[in-house]
């Protein structure tokens, strides 16, 4: 890919001063025009040490709207960023609907030193860059615009510039080591674009000796990316003139989810088990001071636990959550309840509020509803369309391997109660004052959705329950029964892990 680039291309004072301004006033346009749009732009600034990457990013700070652009560094981790998985640091930096994200270094940098050095073989940089293409594929179908600039330096340039920063006082600490290993990185580099250089988000090489050359090559390469969505969302308006925005949206809608009768997994659950008061009493202390002493050894081990807590309206989510946290000591937990998303969170993509919560090394993170929705409540009231909600399966189970690689154990439980259970739930909150609060008109309206909702179970679990992110299916009618279960496999995956 970087022998097109190789063509010392130059541009004059006098056609960069001629075609500069109207550039700038352009790209200003498109991105005020971009601010009122449902989607963002990540811009990518990546290439050879001395190649002007800093002088990109301040010139894109310049010329585009201050108020619609983050821009982000990306050096060296932080201890915070190294406790968590390594996409977490990306993900608290990504850009809302209407803005523009500018990433100085980004995914691709420390996979591409690592193999430079030596530090991982090839099969794990070709494992790494197929994360990173199936990232940036879920960010594109979300309706992100990537924008990838590989700024491109020959070896006698980047030697040249290289001297010229260093006269000048700014060479960078690792500039002249990274020279040294040129060919080893221009051999690594262009593997690692040509596995990643797709049609969602495919890479432009420019190359960077010529200052003037490279700013105008940028700034049309970004105006033409914003200009192709933008006029892409005028064409899908104008294709539907009159249309209400919500009735695009309900013909995007799936068929009704296919409902297993059956052949259900929830059917196969024993729902007649139960504990008497006195073998809970026991048990249930006993387990609670196991825990207490793991969450110790976890903290001081640095194993971090997420655990999901999915389930039926009364199922006792929040008892049995209360029965967990009871053993652990405040300090070490954190419960992250789950309602409907925020304008803010709107505005990013749907995984994007689960990242930035994840847990500190040694710390746990519970989730009273979790990231399941989007193929929960999403699907069956068709809050999302069918092609949304399929996908999701794929980049859930993504999201919890990358948990369960940096180390971070996961315990997931879908609390299953029969609807006659459900019943007598829902009529004893409406009869007891204290627990009024807990029944809602939304609470009955999801219980004539109980079939949809069990199909749409059936698949969460066919589909997502792997073997770094198993499902517990919670026999709950009797809630003593479920409390112990939870523990038990809180208790046993712990064990396991330390």
């Amino acid at each position: 890919m970087f022998e097109a680039a190789e063509l010392g291309q130059k541009i004059s004072r006098e056609e960069y001063d001629r075609e500069l301004p109207k550039l700038r006033s352009a790209l200003l346009n498109a991105h005020l025009a971009l601010r009122a749009q449902k989607f963002p732009v990540i811009v990518i600034v990546s290439g050879a040490d001395g190649a002007g990457k800093g002088e990109t990013v301040h010139r894109l700070n310049e010329w585009l709207d201050p108020r619609g652009v983050q821009t982000h560094a990306f050096w060296e981790a932080s201890q915070e960023e190294c406790e968590r998985p390594l996409f977490w640091r990306f993900w608290r930096a990504m850009p809302g609907h209407g803005r523009i994200g500018i990433f100085f270094g980004s995914w691709y940098t420390a996979p591409i030193i690592r193999r430079v050095y030596g530090e991982i073989k090839r099969s794990r940089l070709d494992t790494e860059l197929d994360r990173i293409v199936a990232f940036e594929k879920m960010l594109v179908d979300d309706g992100a615009v990537i924008v990838k600039l590989w700024l491109h330096l020959g070896k006698k340039a980047q030697k040249k510039t290289l001297e010229k920063l260093e006269k000048a006082g700014r060479l960078g600490p690792d500039d002249w080591k990274h020279f040294k290993l040129y060919d080893r990185f221009t051999e690594v580099s262009e593997r690692a674009l040509r596995h990643t250089d797709t049609g969602p988000a495919p890479w432009h090489v420019i190359e960077a000796a010529d200052r003037r050359f490279r700013e105008l090559t940028i700034g049309r390469t970004l105006l033409a990316a914003i200009k192709q969505r933008l006029d892409a969302v005028t064409r899908t308006a104008a294709s539907a003139p009159g249309r209400p925005a919500t009735a695009k949206v309900l013909s995007l809608v799936a068929k009704k989810p296919v409902v297993r009768k059956s052949n259900s997994i929830l059917a196969h659950l024993d729902l007649t088990r139960r504990l008497s008061d006195a073998e809970y009493d026991q048990i249930l202390g006993e387990l609670q001071a196991k825990l207490s002493r793991l969450a110790w050894v976890a903290r001081d081990k640095q194993r971090s636990m997420v655990m999901v807590f999915e389930g039926w309206d009364a199922a006792g989510k929040g008892s049995a959550i209360r029965r967990v946290t009871q053993a652990i000591d405040p300090r070490l937990y954190r419960v992250v309840g789950i309602a409907a998303p925020t304008e803010e969170e709107r505005a990013q993509h749907y995984l994007w509020r689960f990242w930035r919560h994840l847990p500190r090394a040694g710390f746990t993170t519970i989730f009273d509803r979790s990231w399941y929705g989007r193929v929960l409540v999403e699907r069956v009231e068709g809050f999302a369309p069918v092609p949304v909600w399929n996908r999701a399966y794929h980049e859930i189970n993504e999201f919890e391997e990358q948990l369960s690689e940096h180390g971070i154990v996961v315990n997931k439980f879908w609390l299953h109660i029969s609807r006659e259970e459900q019943l007598r739930r829902f009529k004893e909150r409406q009869r007891i004052d204290y627990k009024q609060y807990k029944i809602t008109e939304e609470d009955w309206r999801n219980r004539e959705k109980w079939a949809a909702y069990q199909g749409a179970v059936d698949d969460m679990v066919a589909r997502c329950s792997t073997e770094f992110a198993r499902w517990t299916l919670v026999a709950a009618n009797d809630k003593k029964f479920a409390r112990v279960q939870i523990l038990k496999t809180v208790v046993a995956s712990l064990e396991a892990a330390l």
